[in-house]
């Protein structure tokens, strides 16, 4: 019998595959519009992720369980910033959030190193989201309480259920490091450790992946060896075409900020080489939806995507 690997809270396990084509976490895939082989189990069944529903924060300068150099996400809205630091978002993966009653969700995989924020709402309807313990090109799926639709995270789009077809609307977020986030946000709040949930997050489940070239999951599109499979890129989504400005290619162009015209759009980088971190504005200095996450990644879903390359770029 052919069997399937899957990773739990980083331990491997097997699974047959006849088991996996069958159950699908209990999802019903009505209009599906993704083939229905790419979805896989990533071992957890749904909600064995736990998403957080009712998050809880702390002032920043009483997060004493962070450390300078620890990775988080942060976001800015109404004036008021949040900080999600990727060692709960790994045993969490969804935070839905609200401020000024304005909904929204926080959505990290670490399979891909993606971090993404969505404005809850879709049409008229406001939705909640949980893991659905499902991947596609290694990348989580989300679903919504409402529907049970599933989402594609890097896409922003469902793909099966009632709400196929629809997307959600991306929000700017940040991935920096702790030290650097709170120096440029003091007043800013961040993710309690009282998650309701009893997880060890000084633990890291995926300890090693990041610096393995080795996939636990197979992808549609393989991303060409230009650069490392897990090398970190800015993506940014236009209205037609994507772009991806690789890391390394940053470094080589070592340009704390500089101009890119990219589908007529002039968008400015952003370089922060300290920190490791990227991010786009436009020419009123508006922060833009982009995404930071591992190359093999972006290429699996987008493998039409243009490349920035140092000493190639246009004003």
């Amino acid at each position: 019998m052919k069997l399937l690997l899957i990773l739990c809270y980083g331990l491997i396990f097997t699974l047959p595959l006849s088991m996996h084509a069958a159950s699908l976490n209990g999802f019903n895939l009505d209009r599906l519009t993704v083939p229905a082989e790419e979805i896989l189990s990533g071992g957890p069944g749904k909600d064995g992720i736990p998403a957080i529903l009712q998050p809880r924060f702390i002032e920043g300068s009483k997060a004493k369980f962070l450390k300078s150099h620890d990775v988080i996400l942060g976001l800015t809205m109404n004036g008021q910033s949040r900080a999600y630091p990727i060692k709960i978002l790994n045993w969490h993966e969804i935070v839905n959030d609200h401020i000024d009653g304005r909904k929204f969700i926080i959505s990290y995989c670490p399979l891909c190193g993606s971090g993404m924020a969505f404005l809850a709402k879709v049409g008229n309807q406001t939705l909640t989201f949980g893991v659905s313990g499902l991947l596609y090109n290694s990348d989580v799926l989300m679903y919504d309480h409402q529907t049970e639709s599933l989402w594609s995270q890097i896409r922003g789009r469902a793909i099966s259920g009632k709400a196929a077809g629809q997307s959600l609307t991306q929000y700017p977020l940040r991935l920096t490091r702790w030290t650097k986030w709170l120096s440029d946000h003091p007043d800013t709040l961040v993710l309690s450790e009282r998650t309701g949930y009893f997880r060890n997050y000084s633990q890291d489940p995926y300890a090693g992946y990041s610096r393995s070239p080795r996939l636990f999951f197979p992808v549609a599109n393989k991303a060409p060896s230009d650069y490392a499979t897990k090398e970190t890129v800015l993506g940014f989504k236009g209205k037609m075409g994507q772009i991806a400005f690789p890391l390394s290619e940053l470094y080589k162009h070592n340009k704390e900020k500089f101009t890119y015209e990219f589908e007529g759009q002039q968008l400015t980088i952003h370089w922060d080489r300290q920190n490791q971190s990227a991010l786009i504005t436009d020419q009123s200095g508006n922060q833009l939806a982009s995404t930071m996450l591992y190359w093999f990644a972006w290429y699996a879903f987008f493998p039409e995507t243009e490349v920035f390359v140092a000493g190639e770029w246009n004003y």
